[in-house]
């Protein structure tokens, strides 16, 4: 009797699955580790310690935990992350969403390709175009507003990098949220709307109960997306000053700029961390929202 359903047998289901399991290891999981290791000790790019590391255990992790400028980078991040993701991505995305759900024609893929076109254009691409709209003396923002002269990234740092994102990761919320719509029933909100319900008491009593496992989805993958990235430095480097050093690009100053891998390594476990727990809390929600349904 075979050990498995296939009717491969242990030993060749192992062989078969043996390929993926080292590009796992290799790529994730000893990664991970060394991460973990360099974390623990001194290790920098140049000097004696590059040579001969030394062990140093928690050090690094308490020093995060003293230091200013982790906790600067810290709120920072959740500021971006509060401003770009939860309120901006997934607000925006719903709206646009519950705008397009009953329109056809030309109108609906014009506003989804633009949407779309920020979403999959590269990086770089994207910062250089930001660069140019918000340029000091020649930027198309400023020509707009007859607002010579105003150097949004100098004065506005934070607001610029959270405008930003919030244009170039709105796609993934709208489809995975118009997606969401096309599943509620319309006969539940053509009921409503017969028995006098208003748009507003439609979404807030038909719709929202119905999608909210999507809604939960959608923010824990915006924000763990929005969290780690990296994409803001294109823009502003991380300045003027630390202005708008979220945690991934304090990461990388500290242990490239810096040479300081030991205790970069540190702080992107500590960033993990935080990652986790922001997961577990919206399991947590998910789990909560299936006990009550």
């Amino acid at each position: 009797m075979p050990a498995d359903a296939a009717g491969l047998g242990r030993a060749r289901a192992a062989a078969f699955v043996a390929p993926a399991l080292l590009l796992i290891a290799g790529f994730l999981v000893f990664p991970a580790l060394w991460t973990v290791y360099l974390g623990l000790t001194d290790y920098r790019l140049t000097g004696l310690a590059a040579a001969e590391p030394a062990f140093t255990g928690l050090d690094n992790v308490q020093r995060a935990l003293d230091e200013e400028q982790f906790s600067h980078s810290l709120g920072l991040t959740l500021q971006f992350v509060l401003g770009s993701a939860v309120l901006g991505q997934a607000v925006l995305g719903f709206t646009i969403a519950w705008l397009l759900r009953e329109r056809r024609g030309a109108l609906r893929r014009l506003v989804e390709a633009l949407v779309l076109l920020a979403w999959i254009l590269p990086g770089s691409v994207v910062a250089f175009l930001w660069i140019a709209l918000l340029d000091r003396e020649d930027g198309t923002l400023n020509a707009l507003l007859s607002t010579p002269g105003t150097a949004w990234l100098v004065e506005h740092p934070m607001a610029a990098i959270i405008v930003f994102n919030i244009w170039r990761g709105t796609a993934f919320s709208m489809m995975l949220y118009a997606a969401a719509l096309g599943s509620v029933p319309p006969s539940q909100l053509e009921t409503a709307r017969l028995a006098g319900a208003s748009a507003w008491h439609q979404l807030r009593d038909v719709v929202l109960p119905r999608i909210r496992g999507h809604v939960l989805t959608n923010l824990l993958l915006i924000s763990l997306w929005t969290f780690n990235d990296f994409t803001p430095f294109l823009l502003t480097g991380g300045g003027p000053g630390d202005e708008t050093e979220i945690m991934p690009v304090f990461i990388y100053k500290t242990a490239l700029f810096n040479g300081e891998l030991g205790y970069g390594a540190a702080l992107s476990v500590l960033m993990l961390l935080i990652n986790l727990v922001i997961a577990l809390v919206y399991v947590r929600l998910l789990r909560q929202r299936e006990r009550a349904a």
